[in-house]
């Protein structure tokens, strides 16, 4: 008999938690009511006790998971009914039994149901340490880190790298530190298992399966760029594409580029794209192609905003124990303006229109994997130093590939700074549902006619693209402005006008 262990109730208004502690591992003998791990939320910390006596068995939420209410965290086994089944997968006689621990594709996040097993770190028969990492998965949004459940030796992978999985797929499996002996004699069947695990790679993902059934298409229409050909979702989802933008040529295979000279081939590097990079191409060309997308431009004189900026940073720095950047500017800005053009903070939803009366900006930055745009919830209720508190955690979060799903989902309004690189002025591309995005830019020094006389201010340009099906052009130039405005007299901002 078992029982599952899930979360408590978190309180009010909580609907999650990260799994920071575990005070057991499987195997452990424990008692009623005794402590087994602690969970964060953003509130308070809570302490989960076992629901009954028994043994520790599957840890399915290892430590740095993210739990929902009331999801499965750990299996208690009645008595010593743990040990029993760990008998079974050992062939030889060994004198001490070994416990087994899975290893479960852990909580992915809001709405992302697969996974793509990128790299494993760990070979069949290594000794890994609990909290070891073992592999990393790729979602379309983040990276996600699989550590070890429990410490022991890796016996067997069930996903290897390429394998799409689902959010309750098994990876692996972990035997205790009793089974390192038998590790050894396990090689010769895991060798001639071999052709069966190389033939499990090979087939089709479930997703791409059950798309292309959906689809009506079979796996001679669909070009795999899988591992050893095997067809992915998005495979699917390209091949479909293609068939309805050009329905004559779908019988033949379209080419995907040019033929190259083998002399040129031979230095050229392949490289499959990181479902973070295929979900940002998909997404931006999904927007061009969904938004009635335009952008109108303006510029900005930076003199004032420069001068406050100097004469507060130090004391700003010495109180809030953060720089006073120009984001901050930029952010208060566009909340001023979004109170008067409701509509660029708004999104389309069928034949709705979904008006938002709070911001939670978006802000996005680049890293190495490629742009990211993590949300400042409620922005529209703080101060300066809490802005900037808040870009400077995310954006080292963005750059460490710690950010969670759920810190970069429900942004009404986005910013994206190219000036930072170096950009003078560019488009902006929306990013769904949204309805509007500024792009910031270099700040220049450039002659301006200045009552009458030429004089050198440093100027910046601003584009704001937005989706016309939403925002008429009056209001798009009227938002544009309004920031203009604000960032070229401060003081606005202070006065709300």
């Amino acid at each position: 008999m078992t029982t599952e262990v899930r979360v408590p109730t978190l309180g009010e208004s909580v609907t999650e938690a990260t799994v920071a502690t575990w005070f057991k591992k499987p195997g452990d003998a424990i008692m009623a009511d005794e402590m087994l791990c602690e969970l964060e939320t953003d509130k308070v910390t809570v302490e989960v006790p076992a629901p009954a006596a028994g043994t520790l068995g599957e840890i399915v939420a290892a430590e740095g998971s993210t739990v929902g209410v009331d999801a499965l965290l750990a299996m208690i086994s009645a008595g010593g009914a743990a040990a029993a089944p760990a008998a079974a997968p050992a062939p030889t006689a060994a004198p001490a039994t070994a416990a087994t621990t899975d290893v479960m594709v852990p909580t992915l996040g809001e709405s992302v149901s697969e996974a793509t097993v990128s790299t494993w770190f760990k070979k069949v028969g290594d000794t890994v340490a609990q909290d070891e990492m073992l592999c990393e998965l790729e979602t379309d949004k983040v990276s996600v880190e699989v550590p070890a459940p429990a410490a022991g030796v890796l016996a067997e992978i069930t996903a290897p790298e390429g394998t799409t999985v689902d959010a309750t797929a098994k990876l692996g499996v972990l035997a205790g530190a009793g089974a390192a002996v038998a590790a050894a004699p396990a090689a010769a069947p895991s060798s001639a298992a071999a052709p069966a695990a190389a033939a499990k790679d090979i087939a089709n993902a479930p997703a791409a399966e059950k798309a292309m059934a959906e689809a009506g298409l079979n796996a001679t229409q669909v070009a795999g760029t899988g591992r050893d050909g095997r067809i992915m979702k998005d495979d699917v989802a390209r091949a479909v594409a293609a068939a309805a933008t050009a329905p004559a040529a779908a019988p033949a295979p379209a080419a995907v580029r040019a033929p190259v000279p083998a002399d040129d081939a031979a230095r050229e590097e392949r490289v499959k794209m990181t479902r973070l990079r295929q979900t940002i191409a998909k997404r931006l060309k999904d927007s061009q192609n969904t938004a009635a997308m335009l952008t109108t431009y303006n510029e900005v004189d930076m003199t004032e905003v420069m001068a406050l900026r100097n004469e507060y940073k130090d004391l700003f720095l010495k109180k809030h124990g953060v720089k006073l950047g120009f984001m901050s500017f930029f952010t208060k800005a566009c909340i001023h303006a979004l109170k008067e053009v409701p509509e660029v903070n708004a999104e389309i939803d069928d034949t709705d229109i979904v008006y938002k009366n709070f911001v939670h900006m978006g802000i996005a930055a680049g890293t190495p994997t490629g742009l990211v745009v993590p949300v400042i919830r409620d922005a529209d209720a703080m101060s300066f130093a809490g802005i900037e508190q808040a870009i400077a955690e995310k954006g080292k979060r963005a750059r460490d590939g710690k950010l969670s799903m759920a810190e970069m989902q429900g942004g009404t309004f986005t910013i994206s700074n190219g000036g930072v690189y170096g950009s003078l002025m560019s488009s902006p591309i929306l990013n769904p549902p949204q309805s509007g995005i500024l792009g910031m830019h270099k700040i220049q020094d450039r002659p301006m006619a200045i009552n009458g006389q030429v004089v050198i201010r440093p100027m910046m340009y601003l584009a704001l693209s937005y989706d016309h099906r939403i925002v008429d052009g009056k209001g798009a130039v009227t938002f544009l402005v309004r920031v203009k405005e604000a960032l070229e007299d401060p003081r606005r901002l202070l006065m709300d006008l």
